[in-house]
Parts: structure tokens; sequence; C-alpha cells
């Protein structure tokens, strides 16, 4: 008999009036009673087509229907084989448009909550650690991986080579591991007890975290290779694109990036119990239409902020950040401002941001992104008044390793060439995955890409090519 098409179980929110005025988590995630009710729409389809949307393969019909037995054990263990970051990805992953998206329920608007049985899976793990075996690891090889970057790519990567008997080092820049999950994303979306968290379980492996090491500075890509056998460089992109238009230097305009390290990293929403403070501003206005902006915009507000704003460029259909986010959004009244396009920034005479002159858009034909190519109309000008402006529009990677690494090979963007099957760069024993070779991605995908590395590396350190180093990504790619 085949189960009815009923609609999917929502997950409870805070209400709106509170969380505006606290950095809590929003979602507050399913009640066992609503996970299983959840997990019982589940066809188990033969062919299974969301596992072809994960980007790191997990059996997902196989969890689900642990959960529908009352085996979570089970539950975590199957997600395990596959993803060491479950409470990260279930919080953050865009399962709408991967393995959401090719459920066969989707074209009802019914999909099953794939994401949200993950978070209920991984958070039930977290209180219920004891009835937990340890993940599995092959023996010792005595081969020695350094991974340069403890984000989401750098993390798979460790934990996937430590459980095939390797040793691993993780080398982080900052004084705290997580990379873009702890200083990019805010704790309402993903709080940083459970990066940490899931970075012990990784730690519990074996892998070693250095901290306070910045590549490129402290030592080379080439000294590392004289003390480990293969390097993964995951150190994602960090460094902001900006409008260069003018005005962009007046005090009150910030990059997405020192804003939201400020508020997430330096925790400046607890001044002045952390001593970093953050001019948040009473009039706000974020330029972009992302993740990103979505997170800005709505730290800001939490932050005191009497208006914020967000212009985009496109309208609310292109915008590339989660729906859900954008809902939360405007749900917490955050104001958007669709076909406009900042062309400077005005200051007073001590140069501090006092507005923003903006231009009307309309959309052209599509440009390479798919989408359609937004052009200025003639005349349309305005003015916004503002004392704080957050630009989000992308990163692209930190040029500091590919200067000070020979043979490392960039694209025209600053992204490292490499192989996509492999995750090969241009150097040989150097791997690499993630922002640093896509520019801005998700963190699942960049999740995907450090699995292929790690197969790579273990396949290319336990054979003869190996010991020969023959059949490298050639330089010309």
């Amino acid at each position: 008999m085949n189960k009815p098409l009923n609609k999917r179980i929502d997950m409870p929110l805070q209400a709106v009036e509170a969380r505006n005025s606290n950095f809590d988590e929003v979602a507050l995630g399913y009640s066992p009673e609503m996970a299983k009710a959840e997990a019982s729409r589940c066809l188990q389809c033969k062919k299974r087509p969301c596992i072809s949307g994960c980007p790191v393969g997990i059996d997902i019909p196989g969890f689900i229907k642990a959960i529908c037995d009352d085996n979570l054990p089970a539950a975590v263990e199957t997600i395990k084989n596959d993803n060491i970051l479950p409470g990260i990805c279930g919080r953050v992953c865009p399962q709408e448009t991967q393995c959401e998206n090719v459920c066969v329920f989707n074209k009802g608007g019914n999909a099953i909550a794939i994401g949200r049985l993950e978070r209920f899976t991984a958070d039930w793990e977290r209180n219920n650690k004891s009835e937990i075996a340890p993940v599995s690891k092959s023996p010792a090889t005595g081969k020695r991986i350094a991974v340069v970057g403890s984000g989401p790519a750098g993390l798979t990567v460790a934990a996937d080579l430590a459980r095939m008997g390797h040793s691993v080092t993780v080398l982080e820049a900052l004084h705290t591991t997580g990379g873009v999950l702890k200083y990019g994303i805010p704790d309402f979306r993903l709080p940083s007890e459970i990066i940490e968290e899931e970075v012990e379980n990784i730690k519990a492996l074996g892998v070693i975290f250095q901290l306070n090491t910045l590549v490129g500075k402290t030592q080379t890509i080439d000294e590392l290779l004289e003390r480990f056998d293969a390097v993964f460089l995951g150190t994602g992109a960090g460094l902001p694109i900006f409008m260069n238009i003018p005005g962009e230097n007046l005090v009150g305009v910030y990059s997405a990036n020192e804003f939201l390290t400020r508020v997430n990293l330096m925790q400046a929403y607890k001044f002045p119990e952390y001593q970093t403070p953050v001019k948040a501003g009473r009039q706000v206005a974020v330029i972009g239409g992302g993740n990103v902006a979505m997170d800005a915009a709505r730290s800001a507000l939490r932050l005191g902020a009497e208006r914020v704003c967000i212009i985009y460029r496109r309208t609310e259909v292109e915008m590339p950040a989660r729906r859900e986010e954008v809902e939360h959004a405007i749900e917490e009244g955050v104001e958007m401002i669709f076909l406009a396009s900042p062309v400077r920034f005005l200051g007073d005479e001590k140069r501090n941001l006092k507005s923003v002159e903006c231009i009307r858009m309309e959309l052209g034909e599509p440009d390479s992104s798919g989408r359609r190519r937004p052009l200025p109309v003639e005349g349309s000008q305005f003015i916004i008044d503002i004392d704080v402006a957050i630009v989000a529009l992308g990163t692209t990677p930190n040029p500091l390793i590919s200067q000070t690494s020979p043979g490392l090979k960039t694209s025209h963007k600053g992204t490292l060439i490499y192989d996509e099957a492999t995750s090969r760069t241009t150097k040989p024993r150097v791997w690499a995955g993630g922002d640093i070779v896509t520019g801005s991605a998700t963190v699942i995908s960049a999740m995907g890409a450090a699995r292929r590395a790690a197969a790579d590396i273990d396949k290319f350190l336990k054979t003869d090519e190996g010991k020969a180093g023959q059949n490298w990504l050639k330089a010309d790619v």
C-alpha cells in the first residue's frame, strides 16, 4: 500500500519578536515524534535519487529508515560513513537544491525534509554519545599529510584520511578551528558549539590541529613537503570583492567578511564581555543577494539597527540565497530593494558614511550565469540615507599561498587550477578543494571535493604512483 503524499512537517522556530533581539538559533529542530513522522513519509525508492543529489553520497534512505525503526545509533552510523559533519550540514547545506530537489515528492512541493532529519540525528548523537560506537579506523600506514585550513574542506579531508590510517596535521591560521563556518556564519544559523563538538569528533580520530599557523608566512608549501608525504589546501576564499565605486573607503563601509568576522568570531554582539565592538549603525544597507548578505542583514538587526535594507541588482527570483534565509530575513523586518545598484557612497566632512546613491536596473538578456543581465536605467538615480554599508558581493582566494608556492598555478580569478576528479593541483603532491578552487560556494560542495581528494591522496600514497610521482596534473591545464 502506497504511503500518502502528505505535507512535510515544518520545523519549529523562535518567534520573530524574540529572535530579533538575540543570536540564539532560530530553527529549534524536530522533536523525536516529529522526526519519526517526517521520516515515515519516505517511500524508500528503489532508484534512491536523493543519494545522487548529495555531494558526499550519504545513504539517505538508509538513515531515514533507521529513524523510522527507532534505531538512532544506526542512523548516526549511516550518515557518518560519508559525512563527519552532520550537525553542520543539517543546518547550512542547501538541501532544497540538492538531495531534496531530486526527491520524488518534490513535484508536489513536499520533498522529504532530509536536512532537518540529518540535523535531528546529529543532535541526538550529541546528547547520547554513550550509545554510539567509536568511528572505525584502518591500521596506521606511516604516511603523514598536512591539511592547510580547518574549514569544511579541511575538516572533511582530515577525517577521511585519518580513518584511512594516515597521520594528519591540520594547520589553521586563526586561533580557533572551523574556518568560514566559525567566522562567516552567525550563531543564529550555526551555533559555535555545534562546530566545536564536530571538530572534537575529528580530534578523536587522532587528527592534530596546529593553530595560529599562517602557511605562506610561518612556513611555505615547499617546507611542508619536506616533512609531509602530501599536502591538501583548503584555505577557502577569504578575500572580499568590492564594487570599486567612489566612497568605498569611507568610515562605515564594511566588507561582509570583516563585519561577520567581528560579529561571529570576535563575538562583537557580546560587547563589553568581549572587547571587540563593531559599529552596528542605525540605518544599514547590505549590498548583495546571497546567504552572506542575509547573514549580515539579520546580524545588523540583532545589533540594534533601526532600519536594514538589502540592495540587490536583480529581482527576488534571481537571488542566490537559500529561500528560507530570504524568508527569515523578511519576517524579521529586513527591507528588500530590488533592481537597484549603488554607484557611489557619500560622506560628511569627517568622512563618515551618510548615504548611498543608487541607480535603478532592468533585466536584459541572460548572461554567463544563466540569469538575466541587470542593465542601468538612465537618469534613475536615487539616494538612501545610511550610516553603515556592508558589501556582500562574494570573495576570492587570498593569493598568499599561490604567491609563495612555485609551480602552483592559478586561474584569472585567483582560484587554484586543479583536476576536478582528483583535486590535484599543478604542484606535485599538493591537492586542493573547496572555495580555493571554485571561489565562493557551498559547505557541502567543499566537502564533496575534499572526499574526492582524500580518496586520491590515499590511492597515491598506497601505490607505485606515490613512489614515482608519475601521472601528475600538467602545468598547462
